[in-house]
């Protein structure tokens, strides 16, 4: 199974998440008798629903998904793989903590809304305001988080050596090899907009405001963070956040989360990179705290913006005229802690672990790849505005350090390429032979007119 065929069966289960939710009111107001749904197969004990494909099979439809095979069985049996591994992810306690579940719906989200084209034309879609349809994705996004964590798991400890790729790809016709798409290295300058002092007096006063009334009994914190919080993963539960271990929080947050005695008092205000909270303890248990809080951003200005273009347009210009090197300017001048120490030079973590500084466009934030495609090597940027992955306005000058022309791998120029195909197989058979065994020993009855199907796995018709 391939990694984008993966990619958008994740994208299809959390749309379908949205899709059956849409349709739960429907089913509620049947007429007694009528038959609404039909379990089509179980396994274990965990059934699938004739709606659940019927779902599934629309969106496909929508985002020109193709499946492997007959989609008829195709689609149930992918739900049925998926099924096997929440069960097991559930028995090896692998976990998925809370934060990590609101980045990473919030994510999909900004992913889905370019997509779609705007928050309101998503909000039409699935008539749905943004608050139901961020509750409706959480459960979907936690299980695939779950899956690809027992996927993980199951593949960790795979390895191959150089001997064995350089065999892999020793008799394979010049036509078979993979196919290096378009990269580029990239390094960037940031400047982050200054909040005026002014406003973020504003948001500490609503802060002590709310604060006040839950000290004298005037309001719950629950209720003022559903109406005041703007931490959309949190709010809709009155600002909750489940045990969180310190490492997932952010580290001035949780300085005072797990500072915390008091339930019945609130803490002191808290500024994090995601902006100013409140924090009122519910439990601890180890070395984890379960908390509420309020989060307040402060709204940065225009002029704001303005000013920090104003000042990346004067560095590159110093750039230009060869003052300083980019370099200099990214190491002394860039508010990016990530890149800074690094000259400016953007890099990823690839799936083995490694540190690489080449991007294909689509991996590199949209608008730092909108503005690198249209440079020369060696090029630097105009200024421009884009969202951090805190969710936060920041302006940047970047230049394009290098670009590499899509082309056939060879193991000379592109071992990092050719060892991730090599590994991709082995962890593909791993999964493979996983899901057969498990299928053999775990209880599955399925619809008769599925019997005749070409699955993928074998084992599912008894």
């Amino acid at each position: 199974m391939n990694k984008r065929f993966l990619v958008l069966l994740a994208i299809l289960v959390s749309l379908v998440t949205l899709v059956k939710a849409q349709n739960d009111s429907v089913s509620a107001s049947a007429p007694v008798g009528t038959v609404v749904d039909e379990v089509i197969w179980v396994v274990g004990d965990e059934p699938i629903l004739k709606s659940d494909v019927e779902a599934m099979r629309i969106q496909g439809q929508q985002e020109g998904m193709r499946w492997k095979g007959d989609p008829d069985c195709a689609i149930p049996e992918q739900i049925a793989v998926q099924k096997l591994y929440l069960n097991q992810a559930i028995i090896d306690s692998v976990q998925v903590t809370e934060s990590e579940i609101t980045q990473g719906v919030e994510q999909y989200i900004e992913n889905m809304v370019q997509m779609i084209g705007s928050r309101e034309k998503l909000e039409e879609y699935y008539k749905k305001s943004m608050s139901q349809i961020r509750a409706d994705l959480r459960e979907s996004y936690r299980e695939r988080q779950l899956v690809q964590g027992m996927q993980h798991e199951l593949t960790k400890n795979i390895t191959v050596s150089p001997a064995e790729v350089r065999r892999y790809f020793k008799d394979i016709p010049q036509d078979s090899l993979p196919f290096v798409p378009t990269e580029v290295e990239v390094q960037i300058v940031t400047q982050t907009p200054r909040v005026e002092q002014e406003e973020i007096n504003r948001i500490k006063e609503e802060l002590r405001n709310y604060s006040d009334r839950v000290n004298k009994g005037e309001a719950t914190f629950q209720t003022l963070a559903r109406l005041y919080s703007e931490d959309p993963g949190t709010a809709r539960r009155g600002g909750e956040l489940d045990y969180t271990p310190r490492a997932a929080l952010d580290p001035a947050f949780a300085n005072v989360a797990f500072s915390l005695s008091d339930p019945k008092r609130v803490s002191k205000i808290v500024e994090s990179e995601f902006g100013y909270h409140i924090i009122q303890l519910i439990d601890k248990r180890g070395d984890k705290v379960k908390v509420r809080h309020i989060l307040r951003k402060p709204v940065v200005s225009d002029e704001a913006v303005n000013k920090a273009v104003a000042r990346l347009d004067s560095v590159r210009t110093n750039i230009l005229k060869g003052d300083f090197p980019f370099e200099a300017a990214a190491s002394l001048l860039s508010d990016d802690k990530d890149t800074r120490n690094n000259n400016g030079l953007m890099f990823s973590m690839t799936q083995d672990g490694q540190r690489t500084s080449r991007f294909k466009l689509a991996d590199l934030p949209p608008e730092v790849a909108k503005v690198v495609d249209t440079l020369k090597v060696g090029e630097v940027s105009a200024p421009f505005q884009m969202i951090n992955e805190r969710g936060k306005i920041v302006c940047a000058i970047v230049k394009l350090k290098g670009r590499t022309e899509g082309h056939k791998a060879t193991i000379t120029e592109d071992f990092q390429v050719m060892k991730s195909v090599v590994l991709g197989k082995l962890r593909e058979k791993k999964l493979h032979d996983w899901l057969v065994k498990r299928i053999k020993s775990t209880y599955v009855r399925i619809n008769d007119r599925y019997r005749d199907c070409n699955f993928e796995y074998e084992g599912w018709v008894r």
